[in-house]
Order: structure tokens, then sequence, then C-alpha cells
């Protein structure tokens, strides 16, 4: 695990580092080629430059987002963006963790993604990569 994201779940209450360590763990697992690290203080995994997926600390609890998962057409990712195409889910409690679903998010982030690393450049304008 990146020693900064593991640093990040070390300051967090146990039930909370469980959840955020499971998340990194299992992303790391199916998204090897991914470049991890903090980012906007929070941790987040990038393909080629461009953010996939990531977790925050909120009041509500962990939240797993996916910065293209408005397209992945799963159920579970209620939390919706409104600008953006992400979508997210929050988890109080690590047996709230479906370990294949995760699994099958994660196989999707890599095949459909919003380019997030040039919106600046092309003005706010997203466009599908894959």
């Amino acid at each position: 695990m990146n020693p900064n994201i593991k640093n990040f779940n070390l300051k967090l209450s146990e039930s909370d580092k469980e959840i955020c360590d499971l998340l990194a763990t299992t992303i790391n697992k199916e998204l090897p080629e991914a470049e991890s690290k903090i980012w906007h203080a929070h941790p987040v995994w990038f393909m080629e430059g461009n953010p996939i997926v990531g977790y925050s600390k909120q009041k509500k609890g962990i939240r797993l987002m996916f910065w293209s998962g408005a397209d992945f057409g799963e159920y579970d990712l209620t939390v919706t963006g409104g600008k953006f195409k992400d979508a997210s889910i929050f988890y109080t409690l690590l047996s709230e963790i479906n370990i294949p679903a995760l699994t099958q998010w994660l196989r999707k982030s890599r095949d459909i993604q919003w380019d997030y690393k040039n919106l600046v450049k092309r003005k706010g304008l997203l466009e599908r990569l894959k």
C-alpha cells in the first residue's frame, strides 16, 4: 500500500480504518497498473494521469467514489454528481462492503473512463476515453 495512503488510513477511527484498508487492498489488487496517491487530501487511484477511484471520510461515512461511475449502470452506486460523471457509495461498517460488486466496479472503472485529466484544458467539457 502507498505509504501516504497507509498514513491517511491510520488517522481514522478503527472501524473507518478497517473499511479503508479493505478498499485500498482491493483496489490495489484489481488495478495493479494504477498509480495511487493522496490528491486533494484523499486517496485516489489514477490510470495514465486520469483519476479513476478514490475514497474520503465524510460525515455520512466513508465515501467510495468512481469518477466515471455514473456510466457503470450499477444500482448500488446511488450518489451521483450533478455536473460530472461520478458515482459513489457510502460505507459505515466493514460488513457493508460487497467484494464481488466492488471488484466488478473496479473492472468497469478500467473500461469506462471520462477524461478528467484534460478537463481544465477543455474548459470543463468532458470527453469519453473508452
